[in-house]
C-alpha cells in the first residue's frame, strides 16, 4: 500500500528524483509532519514549560533534513561536501531535556524518511509515534507521585536544631534528611538545609507555618528545583 503511494509521488519507490514536482511534494509532506510533531510536543508539555522556539524548530527540522537528503541523493561527493560545510557550524547551548532530545531525533527521522521518498511510511510512523507520545502524556507515564525539595531554615543559636523540627515533619508525614548546617550572621544564627520529600497531599503552607512557629519567624526557603550546587 505504502509502496504504491510512494510510486505515485516519486515514480520509483524509495528512489526520489530531483525534480520540481518531487521537491514541492517533499516540502509539503515535511511541513505536515513537522506540524504534527510540533503540535504533539506543545500539547504534551505544560504551557508554561515548553519553549516556543523549540516548537518552531520541530516545525521546520523535518523539511531541512529532507532537503539535505534530497540534494545528496546517491552522490558521495555531495555527501562529503555537505559534511564539511556543516562541520563549520558550532552549537553552543545548555543540555536539553531528554524528552526534547527525543523530539529532535523524531523530527530528524521524519525528515529522513521524507527525503528518501518514503512518504507513506513517514506519515505512518509520525502519526503512530505522536499517538504514542499523547497516550504516555495522558496516562502520566513515568511521573513520580512524590517530589524532593530543599528546605532551608534559619534558627537562633540557642535552639537545639538536631530535633527542633522532628515533630513538625512527623505531623505532616514528610520524610526528611538534614543535609547541611552552617552558621550565619557571625555565628548568631544557624542555617539548616533539609532534603524533604513532598507528595500531592502535602499542604506546603501549613508545613511552612508550623516551621515558622518553631524558628521564631526567621527566614525559611523552600527551593522547588534544587541544583547540584545547592545540594
Amino acid at each position: 500500500m505504502f509502496e504504491s503511494i510512494e510510486t505515485i509521488f516519486t515514480g520509483t519507490a524509495l528512489t526520489p528524483e530531483l525534480s520540481f514536482v518531487h521537491a514541492i511534494t517533499l516540502l509539503l509532506v515535511s511541513f505536515l509532519l513537522g506540524g504534527i510533531i510540533s503540535f504533539t510536543y506543545m500539547k504534551t508539555n505544560q504551557s508554561s514549560t515548553y519553549s516556543p522556539n523549540f516548537a518552531l524548530t520541530m516545525m521546520v527540522l523535518p523539511a531541512i533534513v529532507a532537503i539535505i537528503i534530497l540534494l545528496i541523493g546517491n552522490n558521495i561527493a555531495r555527501a562529503f561536501s555537505l559534511a564539511g560545510a556543516f562541520s563549520i557550524i558550532r552549537f553552543r547551548s545548555a543540555p536539553g531535556d531528554p524528552k526534547d532530545i527525543a523530539y529532535v531525533l523524531f523530527a530528524m527521522s521524519a525528515g529522513l524518511a521524507a527525503g528518501v521518498g518514503s512518504f507513506g511510511y513517514a506519515v505512518l510512523f509520525t502519526v503512530l509515534l505522536c499517538a504514542l507520545m499523547a497516550a504516555l502524556h495522558f496516562f502520566k507515564f513515568g511521573q513520580r507521585k512524590t517530589m524532593q525539595r530543599l528546605l532551608k531554615v534559619t534558627v537562633p543559636e540557642d535552639l537545639s536544631y538536631e530535633e527542633a523540627f522532628d515533630e513538625v515533619f512527623t505531623a505532616h508525614k514528610v520524610p526528611y534528611e538534614l543535609k547541611k548546617v552552617r552558621t550565619t550572621e557571625l555565628g548568631s544564627l544557624y542555617e539548616l538545609v533539609y532534603l524533604v520529600t513532598l507528595d500531592q497531599h502535602t499542604e506546603q503552607k501549613k508545613l511552612l507555618d508550623a516551621i515558622r512557629c518553631r524558628n521564631g519567624n526567621l527566614d525559611i526557603q523552600l527551593i522547588m528545583s534544587p541544583t547540584p550546587a545547592e545540594n
